[in-house]
């Protein structure tokens, strides 16, 4: 099957800008069974990879010495919104390790929630790095070299086993071997994975299958993320409405960029979207609209989810103009 996906921004009935889209919806044997654009489109995997990036410290064992649980696991594969629940967790997962904040090497940013960024102004104190949306994924990275007596400096170097461990997993999974990852910098610092589409989609379509079947660590990862999908992002952010509006029967992780993956695991297929220029208004409606397609979602959808189909566009004496939406 073939899509048309693109999204288009408009203004009264003027067509004022199209968001190209591509996408790969593969399933667990990896065939493709639909497609969108250019399906074998490589590009940069951003935050999506992030199950996969936790995996070895589960798999090792020394997840469970910590005595972490779901909470932890859920956080470790998150882009969090910086509210106090994420930066409570990331900052007990630290303390557990007898590490400190500096230890992260991600970068502080605002809190990407609207709540967390009201709650950070009242405050009157200045972001730190447990604001970062991925402190959980840094800190599962730090507690599988506390734990595995690597050297805590340095994880995010493309040198450091800890990111050697997570190419391992990338390769498995996505079934592309390691040389022909391409291997780029993160907006966080660690390594991010580039890759084609479809190689994306089949990955998640494999732990969606393997989740599916009791293979534990898959199980316990995918677990994880969709019976706490607020620690997975947050206050009305997209992934978390979503895997809370179809009660845990999606599984979705944003990237950056405009690149998204999502598995369906009872229906045994996954898809990756990447709007190619990036813009992160338009993968909402592209991933929603392809959820429709393939009868995984309503049409029209309820309302907590409609909200991200169409959205107004507002100007600035507050009159709606336009709207962006799928264009199909």
């Amino acid at each position: 099957m073939r899509f048309d996906l693109d999204v288009i921004a408009t203004r009264g009935d003027i067509v004022e800008s199209r968001h190209r889209v591509h996408a790969a919806v593969v399933d667990a044997r990896g065939v493709l069974r639909a497609a969108a654009g250019d399906p074998d489109f490589f590009t940069v995997w951003r935050s999506c990879a992030k199950p996969f990036q936790a995996m070895a410290l589960v798999e090792s064992g020394q997840f469970d010495e910590l005595a972490w649980g779901d909470d932890e696991l859920a956080l470790s594969c998150a882009s969090h919104g910086g509210e106090p629940e994420h930066l409570a967790l990331a900052q007990r997962m630290l303390d557990r390790l007898g590490l400190e904040q500096g230890d992260l090497v991600c970068g502080p940013h605002d809190p990407i929630t609207r709540r967390g960024a009201k709650i950070l102004a009242q405050s009157g104190e200045a972001a730190t790095r447990l604001h970062n949306n991925c402190s959980g994924k840094h800190a599962a990275m730090l507690a599988l070299a506390r734990t595995s007596g690597w050297p805590t400096m340095g994880y995010e170097s493309s040198r450091h086993p800890v990111q050697h461990a997570a190419l391992e997993h990338v390769a498995h999974w996505t079934r592309v071997d390691a040389p022909r990852i391409g291997q780029t910098v993160d907006g966080c610092g660690v390594v991010a994975f580039g890759l084609p589409l479809r190689a994306m989609a089949g990955a998640f379509a494999r732990l969606g299958d393997a989740a599916r079947r009791g293979d534990e660590v898959p199980a316990r990862i995918v677990h994880a993320m969709v019976t706490r999908p607020f620690l997975v992002g947050g206050t009305d952010r997209f992934d978390t409405v979503l895997m809370e509006e179809t009660e845990g029967r999606v599984l979705a992780k944003v990237g950056a960029e405009g690149i998204h993956t999502v598995a369906v695991p009872d229906a045994g297929f996954a898809f990756t979207v990447k709007v190619e220029d990036g813009a992160s208004r338009a993968q909402y409606p592209a991933v929603l609209r392809l959820l429709q397609l393939l009868d995984v979602l309503p049409d029209p959808l309820a309302a907590p989810l409609a909200s991200f189909l169409r959205t107004p566009i507002i100007n600035t004496r507050g009159v709606t103009v336009g709207e962006v939406r799928p264009m199909a």
